[in-house]
């Protein structure tokens, strides 16, 4: 009996006790939650701080002067667009989200930039995520102008380091990321309201000096041409690597027609052209395929081997060969005589690729063979 007064008066006592415990450990993780959303809030605001670790690749996102992931996206009407399509033009990636508060404080300085580049300035390219409805009625309610692309589950962030929102990079004429990543808001638009600097070449690019000392003219004032060769012009020439190991020139195939053929092995309408140019390659001994494709030999080679091309595949470093034909779209192509002269104005799209070499191969119901073309 004595025993269970003693555990009767010392009960309510424990419970107390325990409750004040509990109390005193929900407040303080309670306080490091707040503590830390505070820091986060504080970083976004004033663009996040570098983490203290150099090795993390959670915040250091991309290093200036290496070359941007090409991507092929929706923009909020169901059109595709590819980065490459932009080049020549600064382009001011922004990774955005709807249901970011940050993001949605950039709008009204989003809608006072002009869907242009102009004076130098770059041209801001969205890339957003959710409904496509969603963000039509957002970006039309604010009136804004500039291109606004759909990502389904924010499939670049892991290629482009872009953890968090918003974020975003500035991309050169040349499809080169050109600074920093930019974290917050007030680090987007600092990038957004300043001409375009020019990137740092990574070691070893051996990027012609010309090329790179163009990624930040305005582009009212660049002579970049990106509307292609007029037929009866000379083609111009070019020595590159092949597949092989052996360096070719487009002039060791001067007396034979030429079907050149502008591709990436990132660009979904030239794997689905790829077939038909093996097909072209297999039955028109009359006309030689070859292919300008880009990126590392051994993507190349993969590619390749899984759509069983035998036809000739030479690499550019970057746009450099397309620089001289004139257009950075892809699939493009020319026709080239047994002079060496262009027979045709540049063919956009796997039809007109095919028609020049008079092959009827392609179905032209396939609607995903479409020129990837500039806008």
């Amino acid at each position: 009996m004595t025993t269970l007064l003693v555990f009767a008066i010392a009960l309510p006592w424990l419970l107390i006790v325990f409750g004040c415990w509990l109390g005193y450990q929900l407040v303080r993780q309670h306080g490091r939650i707040l503590l830390s959303l505070e820091a986060l809030e504080n970083g976004f605001r004033g663009g996040l701080t570098e983490p203290s670790d150099p090795a993390s690749t959670a915040l250091n996102g991309l290093p200036s002067g290496s070359i941007a992931p090409d991507f092929e996206l929706p923009d909020l009407s169901g059109a595709l667009h590819r980065l490459s399509a932009f080049r020549g033009r600064p382009v001011l990636l922004i990774f955005f989200n709807p249901a970011c508060s940050f993001c949605m404080s950039m709008l009204p300085e989003l809608k006072s930039f002009a869907p242009e580049s102009e004076n130098g300035k770059p041209m801001p390219l969205v890339l957003s995520t959710g409904e496509a409805e969603t963000n039509r009625q957002l970006f039309q309610t604010h009136g804004i102008e500039c291109p606004v692309l759909l990502q389904k589950d924010r499939e670049l962030a892991a290629q482009y380091r872009a953890h968090g929102t918003p974020v975003g990079y500035l991309i050169d004429e040349e499809g080169t990321v050109a600074s920093e990543l930019a974290m917050g808001a007030a680090a987007l638009m600092a990038l957004a309201t300043s001409p375009a600097p020019q990137a740092t070449p990574e070691p070893n690019r051996n990027r012609p000096a010309e090329l790179a000392a163009r990624g930040n003219k305005p582009i009212n004032k660049s002579r970049l041409n990106r509307s292609g060769l007029r037929a009866g012009t000379p083609a111009p020439n070019f020595r590159l690597p092949s597949l092989d190991g052996d360096d070719l020139a487009l002039e060791d195939f001067r007396g034979r027609r030429v079907l050149l053929v502008f591709t990436d092995p990132g660009c979904g309408p030239c794997e689905l052209l790829a077939p038909h140019l093996e097909r072209v390659h297999r039955e028109r001994k009359d006309v030689l395929v070859l292919m300008v494709s880009r990126q590392d030999a051994e993507t190349n080679r993969q590619k390749v081997a899984k759509l069983g091309l035998t036809f000739l595949v030479v690499l550019q470093r970057n746009w450099e060969v397309s620089l001289q034909y004139a257009t950075f779209a892809t699939p493009v192509g020319y026709l080239i005589d047994e002079r060496g002269v262009l027979g045709s104005d540049v063919a956009e799209g796997s039809d007109a690729i095919l028609a020049l070499a008079g092959s009827q191969s392609a179905s032209s119901n396939d609607a995903r063979l479409h020129a990837e073309s500039p806008l």
